[in-house]
């Protein structure tokens, strides 16, 4: 791969996300989305239709450790929802339930959905086609059981396009736990940096969409 990056063909856009509130790095974002969901003291209250701007989306910029996720955490769960290998040794030290149940795994099938995304936007940058569906990989959507904590992803779809010659994302998340959102942010820089890689480009800004938010998992039916 060459070490200089290309030039994407892109079309002339206009991104509102210049609208929603910004921030330099997940860092910043997580601090807000704790400060919000603790206004209302946690548990069953919930921040609604939550949109902000994360410039620097880098995987260094975006490994926030926290008490309930050391780097060690963070990088075995992106390994797994990348779909990469890990082994039973990592598994037994960092899997925990507090750190996220079944709508939290992303790992069936995104190999093929990321393969997906870099050959749309390889074949076609003007492309709107180039999604990471989440939920759904192995059954239809018709079987929608709300009780199925694994049907129930917390995030729905994470959206690729090329704009203003580098790689940009947004992701639509039903639910999102203010604690566990340094797994989840982890795992998308990692997801962009790998196909920006694989395009040959550099990335710019991350939006991050989010229908319901809580402070942690104590909520019903996150």
């Amino acid at each position: 791969m060459s070490t200089t990056t290309a030039t994407p063909k892109c079309a002339p856009s206009n991104n509102l996300n210049v609208g929603y509130p910004q921030f330099p790095t997940a860092k910043e974002l997580h601090a807000n989305l704790i400060e919000l969901t603790s206004a209302g003291g946690g548990g069953e209250f919930v921040v609604r239709n939550f949109v902000g701007v994360i410039q620097d989306i880098s995987i260094e910029a975006s490994t926030v450790e926290t008490d309930l996720f050391p780097r060690g955490a963070l990088e075995y769960y992106t390994k797994k929802n990348m779909g990469w290998e890990y082994t039973q040794e990592e598994y037994d030290t960092w899997q925990l339930a507090e750190r996220g149940g079944a709508q939290g795994d992303y790992r069936e099938g995104m190999k093929e959905k990321i393969l997906n995304v870099i050959d749309c936007l390889k074949t076609e940058p003007l492309s709107k086609r180039a999604v990471i569906p989440i939920p759904f990989a192995t059954q239809p959507s018709s079987t929608i059981d709300w009780t199925d904590q694994g049907q129930n992803k917390c995030c729905r779809e994470l959206h690729f396009y090329l704009e203003d010659g580098k790689l940009k994302c947004t992701g639509i998340v039903r639910m999102q736990n203010a604690n566990i959102f340094v797994k989840n942010i982890h795992f998308f820089a990692t997801l962009i940096d790998h196909v920006a890689k694989e395009l040959n480009v550099p990335v710019g800004e991350y939006t991050h969409w989010i229908t319901n938010m809580c402070l942690d998992r104590s909520a019903t039916s996150c």
